[in-house]
């Protein structure tokens, strides 16, 4: 089976889906953060493996409570997972944090600063020259 078949990615989705829910329904723990999403999931070809992408907004201190947090509960995740899931095998999970999102709102933040910081001085640049205008006349 190819990384990329249809049923690797139909899998992908739905071990997505079941641990979006385990993790925001079913886990009780209080180190994990209330704005914890996974982002990604990559189940190997032989269901061995799972690498499942966490995204954690916050600081790095949620951050790191978080994943500690979710590598405790490894074990009961992935019985979870074996109940919600009808697979041959129930895959080994991985977690991974994903700073693409966190990344993605700071970059934005960056560029909505250099526009505001552009219209900032077409709008001086534009008065200074109706100044300019008004004295010569």
């Amino acid at each position: 089976m190819r990384k990329n078949s249809i049923k690797n990615t139909r899998i992908n989705g739905e071990v997505l889906r079941e641990l979006s829910n385990i993790i925001r329904s079913e886990l009780k723990d209080p180190r994990i953060g209330l704005m914890t999403s996974v982002t990604a999931v990559e189940v190997a070809p032989d269901l061995k493996t799972c690498k499942a992408y966490i995204s954690v907004l916050g600081s790095e201190e949620d951050k790191g409570d978080t994943m500690k947090g979710l590598n405790n509960a490894m074990g009961y995740i992935r019985r979870m997972l074996a109940r919600n899931l009808n697979l041959r095998n129930t895959p080994e999970l991985k977690f991974i944090l994903d700073e693409s999102i966190e990344y993605g709102i700071r970059m934005s933040k960056m560029i909505d600063d250099v526009v505001e910081k552009d219209t900032q001085n077409e709008t001086d640049n534009e008065r200074n020259n109706e100044e300019d205008g008004k004295i010569t006349d």
